[in-house]
């Protein structure tokens, strides 16, 4: 998916609403356990009720490899699944030397159909250019968490600049805005402000919001640009927003929920 046709559904659905696919066999409700794939069915009702009020879709690929072949058998029926307009991001954090960053990109690019993955920067350039080879493919870097661990690197300063700053700086130079994105966490809300200065123009996605306290409003007011610029990631407070048989139901009120926060938002500032 290209960055124009990505902004094209940001304004048809009103919406930078992006769901995190995180299944967990332990939360979901007790009658799927009973089925031939607890995991898709759970993602499929999921994907038929939030479809319409989200733009993207964010399977976190831990819930799935967990499970082994099974699992992995789950995620692909996910992905395949899942409409082709919705922006697809496989939430993988891959990142390791090159030949190795060409398989993972392979992997999640040409085996398995997603616009996306996330990747983990430590190992420099050579392990995150392959995944640029791809056209209308997107790296997702990860640039600012919003984790506790977050402190022990990338605040830590190096000649008067924090090292995340240093990660997108350097990033910017290996891709442009049309294929390199970075994960800012939301809990982060005046560090938002900071990155959105080093990178005007390139798409954020941005977890925290809903269950780990993160405020939409602060990730538009600190983090938004005059194109929007963000994929808001809500998981838990979506997915697992009920946990009878009508959770669908209960989900598709989460999303419509937070779309209609982001509704006024695309109206307010004519994105």
């Amino acid at each position: 998916m290209t960055k124009q046709e990505l902004l094209q559904e940001i304004r048809r659905k009103k919406s930078f609403l992006c769901i995190g696919l995180d299944p967990d066999l332990n939360k979901i409700p007790k009658h799927l356990l009973d089925t031939e794939d607890p995991i898709f069915e759970f993602n499929k009702s999921i994907i038929d009720a939030t479809n319409e009020y989200c733009v993207a879709y964010k399977p976190n690929t831990a819930f799935y490899e967990a499970y082994g072949v099974k699992g992995w058998q789950s995620l692909e029926k996910t992905i395949n699944y899942i409409p082709k307009n919705c922006f697809i991001i496989a939430d993988a954090k891959r990142g390791d030397i090159g030949n190795t960053s060409s398989y993972y990109a392979k992997t999640f690019f040409e085996t398995l159909p997603c616009d996306a993955v996330t990747v983990a920067p430590y190992m420099g350039s050579d392990g995150v250019l392959p995944f640029l080879e791809y056209e209308n493919k997107w790296v997702i870097l990860l640039a600012l968490t919003s984790n506790k661990g977050a402190n022990d690197f990338q605040f830590k300063e190096h000649e008067g600049k924090k090292l995340y700053a240093e990660v997108i700086e350097k990033a910017r130079e290996w891709g442009s805005s049309e294929q390199l994105m970075f994960v800012v966490g939301a809990t982060r809300a005046e560090e938002i402000a900071e990155v959105r200065k080093l990178a005007p123009d390139n798409f954020f996605l941005v977890p925290g919001v809903g269950a780990q306290g993160g405020s939409l409003e602060e990730v538009v007011k600190f983090g938004a640009n005059s194109e929007c610029g963000l994929l808001v990631n809500s998981s838990r407070g979506i997915i697992f927003a009920g946990s009878d048989e009508n959770f669908a139901i209960a989900a598709k009120k989460e999303a419509l929920k937070i779309q209609s926060e982001m509704a006024l938002y695309v109206q307010r500032y004519e994105w």
